[in-house]
């Protein structure tokens, strides 16, 4: 069916139009089937404890990871978890297209006002129990507000109130804010994009977090072509996993 297939235009314009929401349009499509799969490889990945903040990233530009970021934050919404989806990339947020949210306020006025009430940008949308808190403008100091004191004051606190939280990062061989995010958040999860991502820009993105202390949870694939269904979709399995799911 062609619907994740992306091209170049879509690539360039999801700041203006958002992501595609397949589990919300499409609930019983396979695709949607495969993001449920990724839930349940999240939740059975750490058997310790529930994961309450999570940060979906990838190594480049235009490999998927808003798109997987919001679906699998509805995926969990939809069965009963309070999911708060966070668009923390500062310089191509994606939030206020996909739900069609108009104030420009977000996550860049919490970080850089003090009095700022955290409460005035958290959205909920028409997905029970799943919310969204929008970037908000574009600061010219996007790795500072990341990096700073109340950005983990703010993982901290959203983490007791929800059951979790997850957010959507810049791209980790573009910027240094996927990075800070690692070392605040539970786990991450990296987007790699079929037949466009390179071998050696996964394994950097992997070092560099790992640098920092950061804790790779596993990876989702993205852009498959599933041979005889002639459709593109995504495809998830646990880092740990000896056998992909």
């Amino acid at each position: 069916m062609g619907l994740f297939r992306k091209n170049k235009n879509q690539d360039a314009n999801t700041m203006e139009t958002g992501v595609k929401m397949i589990t919300v349009t499409d609930p019983t499509s396979v695709d949607t089937e495969q993001f449920n799969t990724i839930r349940t490889n999240i939740k059975f990945s750490n058997v310790d404890k529930d994961y309450k903040t999570l940060m979906i990233t990838s190594s480049n530009m235009s490999e998927g990871k808003s798109t997987v970021s919001a679906n699998i934050a509805t995926a969990f919404a939809k069965q009963g978890l309070h999911t708060l989806l966070v668009d923390s990339d500062l310089r191509r947020p994606t939030i206020n297209a996909t739900f069609g949210i108009d104030n420009p306020q977000g996550l860049s006025n919490y970080l850089s006002e003090r009095s700022f009430d955290v409460n005035k940008i958290i959205y909920k949308t028409s997905v029970k129990n799943l919310y969204v808190m929008p970037s908000g403008p574009i600061p010219p100091n996007p790795s500072e507000l990341i990096g700073s004191k109340r950005m983990a004051e703010l993982i901290k606190k959203l983490s007791e109130q929800l059951d979790l939280v997850i957010f959507d990062a810049p791209p980790v061989l573009s910027v240094t804010d996927a990075q800070i995010v690692s070392t605040n958040v539970d786990g991450t999860i990296l987007v790699v994009r079929a037949n466009k991502t390179e071998k050696a820009a996964v394994k950097e993105a992997v070092r560099l977090i790992k640098q920092v202390g950061g804790h790779i949870i596993g990876t989702v694939l993205n852009d498959v072509e599933v041979k005889g269904s002639g459709y593109y979709g995504y495809y998830g399995y646990s880092k740990d996993s000896k056998k992909k799911k």
